[in-house]
């Protein structure tokens, strides 16, 4: 056997058991790497002022957990103790609400009082409590879930941060690409990595101020609120809904009808058409002009729009991040294969 087979046959068996040692943590560390890249120059700016490589690692950790965690954390403990002092007449006005729906739905939705009529018998303000119950159990589990998943993302965001120039450099000499080539790889990665980052941030503060402002109006905590509808503006098709919806039937259930008709038509008309579907292709057109430098490539913004929708699709939360990388690598390969075509077309040419 020749050694160069040899040690091909060494690397693919410690490459499979390597991914079998570290695949509970590749999501994160990929989540890391790539939140790394979206935030390179933030690091690059501590590590100038401070002169310090570890200490502008830290401090770049510091200012991830703290948008990760303060307002998950203000969110779950405002949520505990609202549902802890929440008085039982309003499951029992919710159920009055609903069973008059019920019983008596309006005549464009006559049709469906075969079924509604199976669907009381299971409409109770203990069953309403048992739901809440329950909801507020899967929010604690998710929340737990998305606290330890993001702990890990922290932690090997401060590694990528502090020895990422060094994994950079060790992968330009081990891949078999020109400094060009690699080159441009990273340029773009970067920089369609960094548009995505700061327009997720933009466009969820700016949905969670547009819900927060209007259901402050109500006599809500628009504070809190706004920090629910950002995180529920991630989810797709129906995050808005997770948040609306609840304040929709609460305020029929209290005789608010034009409160609940009103929030309900300001999210999906003001936040979820014009907001979400219009006005963020031009937050991302945004930051894609002011961000970038006039050199350095750029993608369209509808691009990075739906590639952060089918993202968020396929892979969740995390999606956000992932959706618009994997398709930005895809691009760049695509441009590195027909700069080698032209090349090679070049070469052929009789001279």
């Amino acid at each position: 056997m020749k050694p160069q087979y040899f040690v091909a046959i060494l690397f693919a068996t410690s490459l499979y058991w390597m991914y079998l040692l570290y695949a509970p943590f590749l999501m994160g560390m990929v989540i890391a790497a790539l939140l790394a890249i979206s935030t390179s120059n933030i690091q690059n700016f501590f590590e100038k002022v401070l002169k310090s490589k570890f200490f502008a690692a830290l401090i770049s950790s510091f200012l991830l957990a703290v948008l990760f965690f303060v307002p998950l954390g203000y969110f779950l403990a405002t949520l505990t103790i609202k549902l802890n002092s929440m008085d039982p007449v309003v499951f029992k006005n919710i159920e009055i609400f609903i069973r008059e729906f019920l019983e008596t739905p309006p005549d464009y939705l006559s049709f469906l009082k075969p079924f509604t009529d199976d669907m009381m018998k299971d409409v109770s303000v203990n069953s309403i409590a048992s739901y809440v119950i329950s909801f507020t159990g899967n929010i604690g589990s998710l929340s737990a879930g998305y606290l330890k998943n993001s702990f890990l993302v922290i932690v090997f965001y401060f590694f990528a941060q502090y020895n990422g120039g060094f994994v950079v450099d060790f992968l330009k000499r081990v891949v078999q690409m020109s400094v060009e080539e690699t080159t441009l790889l990273a340029k773009e990665l970067s920089s369609v990595m960094s548009v995505v980052f700061y327009s997720i941030i933009v466009n969820a503060m700016f949905q969670g101020i547009l819900f927060g402002v209007a259901i402050s109006f109500m006599g809500y905590n628009g504070l809190l609120f706004g920090i629910m509808y950002g995180f529920a503006s991630l989810i797709p098709v129906v995050g808005g809904a997770l948040m609306w919806l609840p304040f929709m039937l609460y305020e029929f259930s209290t005789g608010n009808s034009s409160n609940a008709i009103f929030i309900a038509l300001y999210s999906i008309v003001v936040i979820s058409v014009i907001a979400d579907t219009f006005i963020k292709p031009l937050i991302i057109k945004e930051i894609n002009l002011r961000l970038l430098k006039e050199d350095d490539a750029k993608m369209n913004e509808l691009i990075i729009f739906f590639a952060i929708i089918a993202g968020l699709t396929t892979f969740g939360f995390w999606g956000m991040i992932l959706g618009p990388a994997i398709t930005a690598f895809f691009l760049t390969i695509m441009k590195l294969f027909e700069a080698r075509t032209k090349e090679c077309e070049s070469r052929a040419e009789p001279s």
